[in-house]
This record gives C-alpha cells, sequence and structure tokens, in this order.
C-alpha cells in the first residue's frame, strides 16, 4: 500500500497561474439579487478557484459585505452593475451563453451540463424567491442540482460554486 502524501504550498503553486487574474472575461458568476452577503465571499472564493469573474448589483451593502467575506490576499474580479436585467440583456447581446442555476421544467440536470466552451454567464437569483421572472426571459438554458433530501434547494454560494466547477469543466 503506498502512503498518501499531500502537496505542499510551494507544490500548488508552481501548478497554478502565476498571477492573479484582471478579467478573463469567460465566465461569470451573477448573483444578482443576492439577500445574505455571506454568500458573496464564498462565491468569490469560487470564482478564484475556476477563474471567473463575479458580477454583482450595486447594493449599498455589497461592497461591504464582499470585503468582509473576502478570504483572498487580492481583492476578487467583480463587475458591478446597477441595472441586473439590463446587464444579462447586453451579456446575451454580446454572444454570451447564460445559464441561470434555477428549479425549472426545462432545467438540466447538474451532471448534464457542459462545460463552458463560450463567454458564459451563470444567474443565481435571490434566495428565498429564486431568478425573477423578468430575468427568465434573458436565461438561455437552466441547470438543477438533483437533491434527495428534505430541503427545496442548496444555499445559493454552495449551488453557485458546484456549477461554477461544472461550467469551467473541473468536474
Amino acid at each position: 500500500m503506498t502512503a498518501i502524501r499531500p502537496r505542499t504550498p510551494s507544490e500548488l503553486r508552481r501548478g497554478r497561474r502565476p498571477r492573479a487574474h484582471s478579467c478573463w472575461d469567460h465566465l461569470y458568476a451573477a448573483p444578482l439579487w443576492p439577500l445574505h452577503g455571506a454568500n458573496l465571499g464564498t462565491l468569490a472564493r469560487t470564482c478564484d478557484a475556476v477563474g471567473a469573474c463575479l458580477a454583482l448589483p450595486r447594493f449599498p451593502w455589497v461592497p461591504e459585505a464582499l470585503a468582509r467575506g473576502n478570504t483572498l490576499r487580492r481583492p476578487p474580479c467583480v463587475h458591478w452593475t446597477g441595472d441586473p436585467l439590463g446587464w444579462l440583456a447586453r451579456q446575451r447581446e454580446r454572444g454570451a451563453h447564460v445559464v441561470g442555476v434555477e428549479l425549472a421544467d426545462e432545467a438540466i440536470r447538474l451532471a448534464d451540463l457542459p462545460a463552458a466552451r463560450q463567454r458564459t454567464v451563470m444567474v443565481l437569483g435571490h434566495e428565498q424567491h429564486g431568478i425573477p421572472p423578468e430575468a427568465l426571459d434573458l436565461l438561455d438554458s437552466c441547470v438543477e442540482i438533483p437533491m434527495v433530501g428534505t430541503g427545496a434547494s442548496l444555499n445559493v454560494a454552495v449551488a453557485g460554486s458546484l456549477a461554477l466547477y461544472r461550467l469551467a469543466g473541473l468536474l
């Protein structure tokens, strides 16, 4: 039996990017209607891990919540918007594939979600109400995360992290 040896921090660093990105402009996590600030820090960490940017609304409390929850040494790549619906429409006009994480009849299972092969925006809704009806019309597709427990859905940060890893081709 071979002994398991964890990689050292310097070994891990050598296998990663030499510096943080400013903007890869390929994959975005877009929690455009957040309720809980704690989720933003978790999503920022996941965005860094998979090479994605974060798109956030300009709600007065969001910058402070993001700063408080950011456990990275550098600030994450954030694209701010004062108009979430307009921002989503502009992303589609620029050719982005817009994927919503939502429980919907047309949703595909997370395991069947292909890795992003083009500019992709992953939309996350409000923690209690989901993606607003007017934003559903701006989605190209929906993905759902199957559950066998009694809860209706996962926490936004957890659901977003799972979908981001899948879209990045890392799962």
